[in-house]
């Protein structure tokens, strides 16, 4: 279902997962110093996902969940879950600068959106396990991007602060915690 809204072919999917390879590290390092411009971002970018994820539709469907450990992720409709968490994520853990906590929070949303779906028949959705899969690699990519961008607007500022740190005055670092 997301697929026909987001990717008309896994070959878009791809790019667009390229072009998030490039642009999200840039992205977290530019908002490094503006937490809160992420932040409102982040929930910018959860409106979508939650609309794509949990508005009804038209289908009728049983109570439960689809089990399938193995999706294959370069398919269109598990790439789309992917690229779905990515932005999201990418700003949740630029805002708090905690990537691995931002990675599980994706995965725990993804969970209870499967979850809702699984219960709530009425919205017409289906729950999945591999659509948790592929959301939960999603937000370990966009983590990932953030975590890079993150470190290098971190490195920078350290660079700038050693020939300063000499003439004794100081800048603000931007810490940077996995956990």
């Amino acid at each position: 279902m997301i697929a026909t809204l987001l990717l008309p072919s896994a070959a878009v999917g791809m790019t667009v997962l390229a072009a998030f390879a490039i642009a999200g590290p840039l992205a977290a390092w530019w908002l490094a110093s503006r937490r809160r411009t992420a932040g409102v971002l982040a929930a910018a970018a959860l409106v979508p996902l939650l609309l794509l994820t949990l508005s009804p539709t038209r289908r009728s469907m049983t109570f439960g969940c689809a089990v399938d450990w193995s999706p294959q992720l370069t398919a269109a409709e598990p790439l789309a879950n992917v690229l779905l968490f990515v932005p999201f994520v990418l700003l949740l853990a630029v805002a708090t600068r905690r990537p691995v906590r931002a990675a599980l929070a994706g995965s725990a949303l993804s969970f209870g959106i499967e979850g809702v779906q699984a219960v709530v028949t009425q919205i017409g959705r289906s729950c999945d396990t591999s659509d948790w899969i592929a959301n939960t690699t999603g937000a370990a990519i966009g983590a990932t991007l953030a975590a890079v961008g993150l470190g290098f607007a971190r490195w920078q500022r350290r660079s700038r602060t050693g020939g300063q740190a000499a003439q004794g005055t100081t800048t603000r670092e931007v810490p940077l915690r996995a956990w």
